[in-house]
């Protein structure tokens, strides 16, 4: 027979599974002969039904190999075999069933229905060209045909071709059904038009289909993905019928797509109640609902009602649970479910290890990893990226390339994602060469990918690179509104300190219309840092909303470019807009009041710090013991760090820090003896901060012997910064000679601070000689720096050397650099005054002159003063030089200090320069005659003069 030759001769299926993607030849079917004609059909109808593929193709066989099957009994046998491959998606076996029936001539009577099946079975086999080649060539057409065309090209995902063909329908006047309607609704869903869906709406209505559970179903789905749930609500609550589970289902997951998860839960309750049995489907809605933390508790009322239905062993309900608990951040639970689970597939897995390093549990997340391929499971794409996010945030970069080459053997590199996943992580691990390396095989590109390596490079300390990048996303042309990018270009302007960079930025998200307020924000801290207060002054005034974090980076940017008092005034502007500050606010604010030595300021802060509980956050409680001994008060720097259960090593720093300012060197080494004691790593800040108070106290033999054991004991090696301490402390104690050889020795000659350190120690040991050989490699190094140039004209000042004087300002003038004039403040009441040398701007000026000239007479007549002239570094008379001393800052805050207050309290001034010997010994001599406590805080310490003595034992 010419069927049994046909079918002895293909290969209908292989030897495991339909699906089986292997390219070998599959074995012939053979056809058994058999005299006595079985009952065929039905049988082949309940094997069907029961979904045995292989005794299909057998009963098949014997069929086709029987002489006297008819032509009607062959026909249906094909017809359930499309069924049958349509349902295992066995796409081979239908084309070769297709090319059969071809060749038997069996589309001639009736062809329309077998076409139907045929044009079905390709749908669902995802070979969306086969179907559409066989619908084209179908003279007639039932309805069916065009739903399953319709249906095809929706699971195929080509929802405009669904729609042409729901318009050829209407437009050949073909009768529509519920399944027209409800097909074309979902491709509306898929293409998010709303506007198509409610005409198709309206059609269902008029045409009396809007009670059709399939319809209303689908509209309610439309509705969701048009973002339209009052629509969706309407549709669902009009139903007369609510008894479909598929409604229910519906209806939860829009709420759940739209974050409307107490609605959700509330309609799974209402559907409990109402006696609908929940599906799997309802139960994943529901757990969804609950992965928001403020219905954890419901979620664990759901894992009982799982139970209880017996859905424990449903992997996508089990799924569900495990996510849900992860979310909730209960990993104990999550784990239980996910260990006792008897079937885990890919997103088991996946979400068990996301999960471990969602919460930090990076080694537990590559445990699980590893685990999860021993057990036979193959990681896919997500499994990947988890594991890349934990090696970059684990800086753990081994790991982190073993990753990369397996996802090299598994083809899943050209995955954009995983592309992305792997430029994060080498950037994270510090690897920018590998990162490049990654970047530039990548062969498509989206947003993500120029986002993350700008942020790379502007994170990594390549600025350039950042700009660089960004600029190549504009040439291609690529649509720029993320967020994150346009904030690393702008952080790269910050590394930059480009202000025509960042104004070009700000243009272009003008033009672009991404000028939103948090780009406002960013471009306002980015302003201050790049030291152009007035644009961030500017951004700030103008921007409509004004929030925490825009007046934060406001007082930061007052902060960093000296602007303390103005970072003050912003406080109380915060105050009246009621505006309740953060940590980072609070900071800024501790940070003003530090820098103006606003004692007043720091204590209400602090008194705000007691009152919001914010006291015993690490950042917060180091820098109000910073505060404090910047404001003059040690005393209450102890009182807040001994208050401190829990100290950390930035508290225990800052305390030395403390000590150090205030020349107390013997008790900042108590510290760090303590500190020790307690097991408290020291770090380089820590040993930075001894070093200092050391040099401040003279202690040069303590100074010495912690320098060696922050090498021996502790392995951490010196930082430039830690030699200059070490040098500045011999210059200080006049050990210039070991000094200069420390900084030949160790080669140092590179670092100017070095050579400040001992330049300032020439002046003051008169070391010309030693003097002359730092001064030319100080402006050598920093031949931008006018305090440098100031320093070196001191130095020549001091001996007489006028020429070389002027040759300097000439210098400092044609390089357009300025000196920073010599300034004092004092804080009396709410507000702070300042004074400059020879100050005349104050309104109780004349009163000031007075009460400082007759407290000098005093000094002179009563107390011994005598003015040291040669403090005076300018070529002028003996007695204009007594005139320019006497009008130095800090005596004037002193004299408007004794005016403004009456009482004993202590006189606290700050000096943005160091104070001169004369003013120091003018100052000692008033502490004497006044009875009288006299703060000064200069620019490297601070000085208690009490009863005519200086806390700095005149060493500073």
């Amino acid at each position: 027979m010419a069927a049994s030759g046909i079918i002895q001769n293909m290969s209908l299926f292989s030897s495991s599974h339909p699906l089986s993607t292997n390219n070998q030849k599959a074995p012939t079917f053979k056809i058994s002969r058999v005299s006595q004609k079985p009952a065929i059909i039905p049988s082949l109808k309940q094997i069907c039904r029961q979904g045995n593929f292989k005794d299909s193709f057998f009963t098949l066989s014997n069929l086709i190999a029987h002489e006297n099957t008819s032509q009607k009994c062959l026909y249906e046998a094909y017809s359930l075999l499309f069924e049958i491959c349509a349902s295992e998606k066995a796409l081979l076996h239908g084309q070769q069933i297709h090319a059969l029936v071809l060749k038997l001539d069996l589309l001639c009577a009736d062809s329309v229905f077998l076409n139907t099946k045929i044009v079905f079975m390709y749908g669902k086999c995802g070979s969306i060209g086969d179907a559409e080649k066989v619908f084209d060539r179908m003279t007639e057409r039932s309805i069916f045909t065009w739903n399953a065309m319709i249906g095809a090209c929706v699971v195929n995902g080509v929802p405009f071709r669904a729609l042409e063909l729901y318009k050829d329908m209407r437009s050949l006047g073909v009768s529509l059904d519920a399944h027209s309607l409800s097909s074309t609704i979902k491709a509306i869903s898929q293409l998010e038009f709303l506007y198509c869906g409610r005409e198709i709406h309206g059609l269902a209505i008029k045409l009396g289909l809007i009670s059709n559970v399939f319809v209303l179903n689908s509209l309610v789905t439309m509705y969701t993905k048009c973002d339209d749930i009052r629509a969706a609500t309407f549709l669902f609550n009009g139903m007369c019928e609510r008894e479909d589970t598929v409604s229910w289902n519906s209806m939860i997951s829009a709420y759940v797509m739209n974050g409307m998860n107490q609605e959700a839960l509330s309609l799974f309750v209402e559907m409990l109640n109402a006696s609908v049995e929940p599906t799997t489907y309802t139960f994943v809605g529901a757990l969804q609902a609950c992965e928001d933390t403020k219905f954890g508790k419901l979620g664990v009322e759901i894992h009982a009602v799982v139970l209880k239905l017996g859905y424990s062993l449903d992997t996508y309900v089990v799924n569900a649970l495990l996510m849900m608990y992860i979310k909730n951040s209960r990993l104990d639970e999550a784990a239980k479910i996910f260990f006792h689970m008897q079937e885990k597939d890919n997103i088991s897995w996946n979400s068990m290890i996301s999960g471990y390093v969602q919460n930090g549990l990076y080694d537990e997340a590559i445990s699980l990893f590893h685990e999860m391929k021993n057990a036979g499971q193959k990681p896919d794409h997500v499994a990947l990226m988890s594991m890349l996010v934990a090696s970059g945030r684990q800086g753990n970069l081994l790991n982190g390339m073993e990753i990369h080459a397996l996802s090299l053997r598994n083809c899943l590199d050209s995955d954009l994602q995983v592309s992305n996943t792997l430029v994060d992580m080498y950037a994270k691990c510090g690897k920018l060469d590998y990162m490049d390396s990654v970047f530039d095989r990548m062969l498509h590109r989206d947003n993500v990918s120029w986002t993350t390596i700008i942020a790379a490079y502007a994170q990594n300390n390549f600025p350039w690179k950042a700009v660089q990048s960004f600029r190549e996303v504009q040439t291609e042309g690529s649509s720029i509104d993320d967020a994150l990018m346009i904030g690393s270009v702008l952080l790269a302007c910050t590394e930059l300190r480009c202000n025509l960079l960042a104004k070009e930025i700000q243009c272009y998200v003008i033009k672009r219309g991404l000028y939103d307020p948090v780009i406002q924000k960013t471009l306002v801290s980015v302003y201050g840092d790049c030291g152009n207060v007035d644009y961030a002054n500017s951004i700030f005034r103008l921007s409509e909303v004004k929030d925490v974090v825009s007046f934060t980076s406001m007082m930061c940017s007052y902060v960093r470019n000296g602007l303390a008092n103005e970072a003050l005034e912003l406080m109380l502007y915060m105050n009246e807009l009621e505006i309740e500050a953060d940590s980072i606010a609070i900071l800024s604010m501790l940070t003003a009041a530090a820098d103006l030595a606003s004692l007043r300021k720091g204590k209400e802060i602090h008194g705000f710090l007691v009152r919001k509980s914010l006291l015993l956050q690490d950042s917060i409680r180091s820098s109000l013991i910073d505060m404090y001994a910047c404001c003059g008060t040690l005393e209450n720097s102890y009182k807040v760090f001994n208050y401190l259960k829990n100290k950390d090593t930035v508290c225990w720093t800052s305390m030395i820090n403390a000590c150090g300012l205030h020349g107390c060197g013997r008790e900042a080494i108590d510290i760090f003896t303590m500190m020790e004691k307690e097991n408290i790593q020291p770090d380089h800040i820590t040993f930075l901060a001894v070093l200092r108070a050391c040099s401040h106290a003279a202690l040069v033999e303590d100074g010495k012997r912690i320098f060696k054991i922050m090498q021996s004991k502790y392995a951490l090696e010196p930082w430039p910064e830690h030699y200059a301490c070490l040098v500045d402390l011999l210059g200080r104690a006049n050990y210039l000679e070991e000094a200069f050889q420390i900084v030949k020795t160790m080669n140092l000659e590179d670092i100017p601070a070095v050579w400040c350190a001992i330049l300032g120690a020439c002046q003051v040991y008169s070391n010309k000689k030693l003097g002359e050989i730092a001064a030319k490699k100080l402006l050598e190094l920093e031949p931008k720096n006018p305090g440098n140039y100031v320093l070196v004209s001191n130095v020549y000042a001091a001996i007489d050397r006028w020429d070389d004087v002027e040759d300097v300002r000439v210098t400092m003038k044609g390089k357009g650099l300025k000196k920073d004039p010599a300034c004092s403040w004092i804080e009396v009441g709410d507000k702070v005054h300042t004074f400059v040398a020879q100050d005349k701007s104050h309104p109780e000026c004349d009163r000031i002159y007075e009460k400082l000239a007759h407290l000098t007479e005093k000094l002179e007549k009563e107390a011994g003063y005598v003015a040291q002239t040669k403090c005076v570094l300018q070529n002028v008379e003996e007695k204009e030089k007594v005139k320019l001393l006497k009008g130095h800052s800090e005596r004037l805050a002193i004299a408007y200090g004794l005016l403004a207050s009456t009482d004993r309290n202590p006189i606290r001034i700050t000096k943005n320069l160091r104070v001169c010997s004369d003013c120091h010994a003018f100052s000692k001599l008033a502490s004497k005659f006044l009875e009288r406590e006299i703060i000064v805080r200069d620019a490297k310490r601070f000085h208690h003069f009490r009863d005519g003595i200086c806390s700095c034992g005149d060493f500073w």
